[in-house]
């Protein structure tokens, strides 16, 4: 079966989704192809648009919070759909798709409108944050992967059929799996970097290294600044750079201090690796922590250098604590079905066999 796979390159969740699942459905024997659609669509005005959406997180993230605020419940089509149809069905044509699985709420506009003006095509509709915002709820969706019984609730309180909604959890990849932290020492493992989310001090990082028994790993991503600030300066602080191996970080940490974007979120649940959220701003990553504090899989550490210091203390040094995170944890995985992209797709790609 020839499975389309649409995203963009909004931040790294969108894309990180799409590998995921192209690897689960490849395992079950599907060809698979993964398309940037916005770079197929506008090659020369891509790299643009995506500079200009990190600027707008970055310093007009008020702005962004206030449009995801008023368009949660607002229903109706995305500008510019219509514009992109053309283009979709030049890919759609050259790929000879069989189902569609779209990771990005515009590409879900898109197919819904190529659906609506005649196309045929199987959509489904992968979720990467905790949410149930209107932006991703479009006609001829046939089916939804969200990340939970909250999420399934809340699409189907939106009048989405709960028979078209499938609790998948965030896709991670398969190298994602429960890690055997040993060893007398704390492992804490600090991610962020990459997006400057990391305190400016150097007091907070000669207290962190000044904490008895433990070892710190910190991934500065491409924060190459950062990096260098950093590395070789502390004695029990370890810096990475960009890396491909954060599941192997993960394994051997006892506790991350993160940002709760929706792919590491649930790469941690996967690694059963208890979270100290960065008190989130954005306004979807606020839907993320309120998902992972009420369920218990994390606690929150404030910004200030002292309160998260103070987070960091308690929190690591806490395993009754820890323990009954990665329960919670367990108990959150227990409730997703994994392989429901694999079931979905082959249940749609049937249904247009024998229609």
């Amino acid at each position: 079966m020839k499975i389309l796979i649409l995203t963009g390159k909004f931040g790294m969740g969108h894309w990180s989704a799409s590998c995921a699942l192209q690897q689960q459905l490849e395992q079950e024997g599907h060809q698979v192809e993964t398309v940037d659609f916005f770079d197929y669509a506008m090659p020369e005005l891509a790299p643009t648009l995506y500079r200009m959406f990190g600027w707008l997180v970055k310093y007009g993230g008020g702005l962004y919070n206030l449009f995801h605020r008023l368009t949660r419940n607002v229903e109706g089509e995305m500008p510019l759909a219509g514009a992109w149809v053309e283009h979709l069905e030049d890919l759609l044509w050259s790929q000879g798709t069989d189902v569609v699985v779209s990771t990005h709420p515009v590409c879900s506009a898109v197919v819904a409108r190529y659906k609506k003006e005649g196309g045929q095509v199987p959509l489904v509709t992968c979720i990467t944050d905790v949410t149930c915002h209107s932006e991703w709820i479009h006609p001829g969706t046939d089916g939804y992967l969200v990340a939970s019984q909250q999420v399934r609730r809340g699409l189907m309180a939106k009048g989405v059929e709960g028979g078209r909604i499938f609790v998948s959890g965030i896709p991670v990849g398969a190298q994602f799996t429960q890690g055997s932290p040993h060893g007398g020492r704390r492992e804490l493992l600090i991610m962020g970097g990459g997006l400057g989310l990391m305190p400016r001090g150097d007091r907070f990082y000669e207290q962190l290294d000044a904490l008895p028994n433990i070892h710190v790993t910190i991934l500065t991503g491409r924060n190459e600044k950062l990096y260098q600030r950093l590395h070789g300066k502390f004695d029990h602080i370890e810096v990475v750079g960009f890396t491909t191996r954060v599941d192997a970080y993960m394994a051997r940490a006892h506790l991350m201090l993160s940002k709760p974007g929706g792919i590491t979120t649930f790469e941690a649940i996967a690694s059963r690796l208890p979270m100290l959220v960065w008190a989130p701003f954005l306004e979807q990553e606020r839907e993320n922590a309120r998902f992972l504090l009420e369920s218990g899989m994390a606690r929150l550490a404030h910004r200030g250098e002292e309160a998260c210091l103070w987070a960091i203390e308690r929190t690591l040094y806490d395993q009754v604590g820890l323990a009954g995170m990665r329960r919670a944890m367990a108990q959150v995985s227990d409730t997703m079905c994994r392989a429901a992209v694999c079931l979905v797709v082959e249940q749609l790609a049937g249904e247009r066999v024998s229609a």
